[in-house]
């Protein structure tokens, strides 16, 4: 297993192809500049000692030593230790509802940066529980397998927006299913999340909590907004608001939560429903709900010693870059003494 202790720096290698411009520039510009003196060939033949492979050659060698050293910064650190980590929890499935309607504001900032805080915070909470993330609109699509890695569940989620999933819509049942199907052969007690503000158009998601409850799977919903609703918002390409949704007669769109859909669903699914509110997400609620479920042991493979390796490339870096300076930029004695090309008469 192999990781970087500080893989920002790895962007600097982006500068290598514009080094490798301002070299191919540099070398034109050369050779137009002798051609200004007369006949190039006449020129090349004036300075016989002077070696364009010998230019390129310690060129090639600077980028390397660079690129060794961008590695080296960056800390390259190798797993030196499988060990097996036993863990009790259970595995969730948070279906995340990635819709328009999310953006409403009713529920501060909007509803889909207020749940994405929510499930920030939970799974900040999470010991041991492996969790797994969904998005659905018009179609769901599983953004994160079921993983202990916590910080990485924190990094898909930050990526999750509004245009996670082309396809408009609120496909509750479907991301049920998806779910579902997603934990595979576990042993271990699962629940599903389901975090929307219940506008479903799509298809049935009562008989696919049924369907979930009856392989043992409990389907939790959190309702995201408030009864009364709220305009969606319309943005340009640059984030700026202009204006409300609208439908065909001109009225602006109001999208209200639907509690009575996401209780049926809760209760299709032997779990609970909560509302969120400015003041609670709800997720605290929920959360307790699913510890109350007996957790199962699971076993866990990590690398727990990392050792470091920056030494190697750091080294490598400096052995080029003297290379580099032993290698002079005329020709080498021996290869004037043979003319390689034929032009000696």
């Amino acid at each position: 297993m192999i990781r970087f202790a500080h893989t920002e720096y790895l962007y600097l290698l982006l500068l290598i192809p514009v080094f490798i411009g301002i070299y191919a520039a540099w070398s034109i510009w050369r050779k137009n500049a002798l051609k200004r003196f007369g006949d190039y060939e006449v020129i090349k033949k004036l300075m016989p000692s002077q070696s364009k492979s010998k230019a390129l050659v310690k060129f090639i060698i600077l980028m390397l030593a660079y690129t060794f050293f961008i590695v080296g910064i960056a800390d390259p650190q190798v797993g030196s230790r499988l060990e097996k980590v036993k863990r009790e929890g259970i595995d969730i499935y948070i279906a995340l509802d990635v819709s328009n309607s999310m953006l409403a504001e009713d529920i501060k900032p909007n509803r889909l940066e207020r749940a994405k805080m929510a499930i920030s915070n939970l799974v900040d909470k999470l010991q041991g529980d492996r969790i797994g993330i969904i998005v659905f609109a018009g179609h769901a699509y599983k953004q994160l397998p079921l993983t202990t890695d916590y910080n990485a569940a924190k990094l898909f989620l930050s990526a999750v927006d509004t245009k996670t999933v082309p396809t408009q819509g609120t496909a509750i049942g479907e991301a049920i299913n998806m779910a579902a199907s997603s934990f595979g052969d576990s042993k271990n007690n699962k629940a599903i999340i389901i975090i929307t503000d219940g506008e479903n158009h799509e298809d049935n998601p009562v008989k696919a909590a049924e369907e979930a409850a009856k392989k043992g799977i409990k389907v939790f919903t959190i309702g995201m907004g408030l009864p009364d609703g709220a305009p969606i918002p319309v943005y340009d390409r640059n984030g700026n608001r202009i204006g409300f949704k609208k439908d065909k007669h001109g009225k602006t769109v109001i999208t209200k939560l639907d509690e009575d859909m996401l209780r049926q669903i809760a209760a299709a699914g032997n779990g609970s429903y909560v509302r969120a509110s400015n003041a609670s997400t709800g997720l605290s609620k929920i959360l307790d709900d699913i510890n109350k479920i007996q957790k199962q042991e699971i076993e866990t493979r990590q690398f727990t010693d990392y050792e470091d390796r920056f030494q190697i490339f750091i080294a490598i870096a400096l052995g080029l870059l003297l290379l580099e300076l032993l290698i002079s930029d005329r020709k080498s004695k021996l290869s004037e003494k043979f003319d390689f090309f034929g032009t000696e008469k």
